[in-house]
């Protein structure tokens, strides 16, 4: 689970950066798509974190469900 949550966050910084570093040339080379580019590399840097989040949150909520030990389906004491 640890190892899948680091995959995801090295998924979302690579994600990030080229997003960075291909608007950043778009405006060096005066690309008349830059300001696409910029828009598109704000909303990412709002939504990709959001959403690795978003997953977190459901992989620790499923965890817990599976887990056997938080169970309350027990034998009574």
């Amino acid at each position: 689970m640890q190892k899948f949550k680091r995959i995801l966050a090295l998924l979302g910084v690579i994600l990030l950066v080229g997003l960075y570093v291909a608007t950043f040339l778009a405006a060096i080379f005066d690309n008349p798509n830059s300001f696409t580019f910029f828009k598109v590399a704000f909303g990412a840097t709002i939504a990709i974190p959001t959403l690795l989040w978003i997953i977190g949150i459901f992989l620790r909520i499923s965890k817990k469900e599976d887990d056997p030990s938080t169970s309350d389906d027990g034998p009574d004491k």
